[in-house]
Order: structure tokens, then C-alpha cells, then sequence
């Protein structure tokens, strides 16, 4: 019972699916995604510090690579840049919601009519 257990255990130890939902991320998949990355920026006229903003989940240096491959590819095959459709400001993550405070607290009561007007 032991050893079959052990061997289904030697088995399963590299299965890609085991180890991505442990948290042990492969270090050539994230190499190719960073480059994948990297080299769509740079295909949608993206320039670097903009990629590096966008895709803070990904290595820089793996991001560079991408879009400077992507850079001598297009330049030799004279390929243009393709414009975004979608502007980075929309892309960005909303910030969290302030926290609301208990009452009693300072600020908790509306604010006049004529406040909440002033600033149209």
C-alpha cells in the first residue's frame, strides 16, 4: 500500500497543474508570458514604462526582452505600430472605496445645498 502510494505520489509530483495551484510558478512560462507581454506592447505602440505599468505582475527584464525583439521584428518587416483601442487610463484598477465613518465622527453629517452646489 505504501509503495503505491509513494509511486502515485512521484507520479503526480510533476504535473504542472499540481504545482501552479501550490503557488510554484514555472520560471520559462513566466519568462514567456513577460515577453508575450512585452512584445504586444510594442506591436500596439506601447512604450516601455507604459507596459511596465500596466502589467506590474510581470518581470521587467522579461517585458524588455519581449518588446525589444518585437522592436527588430517590425523594423524588418517594416510593420507599423497598431493603435490601441483601449487608453491605459481605462485600464487602470479603481482605488479602493474610503471607509465610511461610524457616527458621530466628524463629517458624517451632508454637507448644505449650497456646498454641494459651488463646484458646478
Amino acid at each position: 500500500m505504501r509503495t503505491l502510494l509513494l509511486a502515485v505520489l512521484l507520479l503526480l509530483s510533476g504535473c504542472d497543474q499540481l504545482k501552479e495551484r501550490a503557488g510554484i510558478l514555472d520560471p520559462a512560462r513566466v519568462e514567456a508570458e513577460g515577453k508575450a507581454i512585452g512584445g504586444a506592447c510594442r506591436h500596439a505602440g506601447r512604450g516601455l514604462e507604459d507596459c511596465y505599468r500596466l502589467n506590474p505582475e510581470a518581470t521587467k527584464s522579461a517585458i524588455y526582452a519581449g518588446w525589444k525583439e518585437m522592436t527588430e521584428y517590425m523594423a524588418k518587416n517594416n510593420i507599423e505600430a497598431v493603435e490601441p483601442t483601449i487608453p491605459p487610463e481605462i485600464l487602470k484598477p479603481e482605488p479602493a472605496p474610503k471607509k465610511k465613518k461610524a457616527k458621530g465622527e466628524e463629517g458624517d453629517a451632508p454637507a448644505p445645498a449650497s456646498q454641494k452646489d459651488a463646484g458646478h
